[in-house]
């Protein structure tokens, strides 16, 4: 117990592998053993999760929980992790969507070795980059994240599978190289990759400084962009955004759900960590420029979602118009930091993202709930299903009003924050951004009528395509995720107040 506690954040990295490891010696046949061992292990980083958050101090400036080992000492990089109030709330999500993904797996079938075990590793991925305190670290772990994902929506897509895998890799792939670029170029210059070093030489170079033949200012614009546009293409932002609905139509449910989940995170993630901290005068020159990307990620998404007559695309067309919110707060938190106003946008900014993370991973799963009986994702193909299925129903109806930001349901406090802190700094745009806004409510009320209202279809109501409600099983996905929907809409200070006091003390 000592060694977990003196260990936790490295147990909670890595125990992941370690039971992937353990799957890999099941014999592939043992389906039943393969899935409960993969379900079981998932657990286990969500209960040290839950001991970490508990054992958190908000009110303590910097990073706790910190571990440094001596990793690549030619080029002084070390394995440095730590977290603070922002990644603690991104590791809570991680490990708590991992586990409702595996469960909501138990349907598969084919290949179930391999498919948990990349679960798993995707894990992993995914909690080394909001860990990381270490630059080079941190870049390792956000290209070990790719692999996983790309396997699966490969191997366990639907029919499109190959075309969107690839569109999926190379988009990231080739935002990745300007970022490893720019990270190579201050591990140069700096002779160490620690996050926190950095951030303080980096700002403390004067401004008459000359790098590579040329002046400092040019140099810190060009590594700016550099790090924006890898982290613009995995939120995604408009225009970035084209590979995530054929990577989310495609993938299998499970893998959209952490796709949506917190694989978008991680982009809004590097804004937070990286890009505010490394280039604050840079992001407060060009706060313009990237609240224009949020606002047409914000209307385009919406009115890209309600054109959609596959169900599966709507919502991720959806989750563009979503974490267009995020980088909405962002940007008003980089023109004006230290604000009150300020604030508040990035406050709602973070906490849209873990908002969205339990809404998108309910709506991607209800999505599979009902592919998985139908065969179908047609919106018109599906209609009236509601006395069929009225549990399913129930849920999905519960669901979408926290995507589409019903008050007393956690999507509405997150955007609220968001408009309320953009709206003092960036008046115009926030005010554009309400047009996506009015049509997100539109979308989610189109995706809900075509598939439960209106006259009932009576090729599910009959014969062997009679629809079956939501079982026990998929009920139980579901239910930690309402839980938390509710709470965070009733109550969200339990949550607020551990990311109010990183962002204070983040800037």
């Amino acid at each position: 117990m000592d060694f977990i506690s003196t260990h936790l954040l490295t147990t909670i990295l890595f125990f992941p592998v370690l039971a992937a490891l353990i799957i890999l010696f099941i014999p592939g046949d043992q389906i039943k053993a393969i899935r409960w061992t993969a379900l079981l292990s998932s657990l286990v980083p969500l209960g040290l999760s839950v001991w970490l958050w508990l054992s958190f101090s908000a009110g303590t400036a910097g990073f706790q929980f910190e571990e440094q080992y001596l990793w690549y000492e030619a080029i002084h990089s070390t394995f440095h992790v730590g977290v603070d109030g922002l990644s603690l709330t991104m590791v809570l999500l991680t490990t708590l969507l991992t586990p409702l993904a595996i469960l909501a797996s138990f349907n598969i079938t084919d290949r179930v070795k391999p498919y948990m075990m990349l679960f798993l590793f995707l894990e992993m991925g995914m909690l080394g980059v909001f860990m990381a305190l270490d630059l080079l670290i941190f870049f390792v772990f956000w290209e070990i994240g790719l692999v996983p994902m790309y396997f699966l929506i490969n191997q366990w897509g639907s029919a499109n599978r190959n075309y969107a895998s690839l569109k999926f890799m190379i988009y990231t792939m080739g935002g990745s190289l300007g970022l490893l670029l720019a990270i190579q170029l201050l591990g140069v210059l700096f002779q160490t990759y620690d996050l926190q070093e950095l951030t303080r030489l980096w700002n403390a170079l004067p401004a008459d400084a000359v790098i590579l033949g040329l002046s400092v200012s040019t140099v810190k614009a060009v590594a700016f962009w550099a790090f924006v546009i890898a982290f613009a293409i995995k939120v995604p932002v408009w225009p970035f955004h084209t590979w995530l609905p054929d990577a989310h139509t495609e993938a299998p449910t499970a893998g959209s759900m952490l796709l949506a989940g917190v694989l978008l995170k991680l982009g809004a993630y590097g804004f937070l960590r990286l890009v505010l901290p490394l280039y604050p005068a840079q992001s407060a020159q060009f706060a313009g420029a990237l609240a224009f990307l949020a606002v047409m990620a914000i209307i385009f998404g919406a009115f890209g979602s309600f054109g959609q007559t596959d169900f599966k695309r709507l919502v991720a067309y959806s989750s563009i118009n979503h974490m267009g919110f995020v980088l909405l707060g962002i940007a008003a938190a980089a023109k004006a930091v230290g604000t009150l106003d300020a604030t508040i946008a990035l406050d709602g900014a973070v906490l849209q993202m873990f908002n969205h993370g339990l809404s998108a991973a309910g709506m991607f799963f209800l999505v599979g709930v009902i592919y998985e009986r139908t065969h179908t994702r047609d919106l018109n193909k599906l209609g009236g299903l509601f006395p069929l299925v009225p549990v399913y129903g129930t849920i999905l109806v519960f669901t979408s009003m926290a995507s589409l930001g019903l008050p007393t349901l956690n999507g509405f406090v997150s955007e609220f924050m968001v408009v309320r802190g953009s709206f003092a700094i960036l008046p115009v745009y926030t005010a554009l951004a309400m047009i996506g806004l009015l049509m997100t409510g539109a979308y989610i009320l189109k995706g809900i009528k075509q598939v439960l209202h209106g006259p009932l279809n009576e090729h599910w109501a009959h014969g062997e395509h009679k629809l079956t409600d939501i079982n026990l099983r998929e009920i139980i996905v579901m239910a930690p995720l309402m839980v938390l929907i509710l709470v965070i809409g009733l109550w969200p200070m339990w949550i607020l107040d551990v990311i109010n006091k990183a962002m204070t003390m983040l800037f």
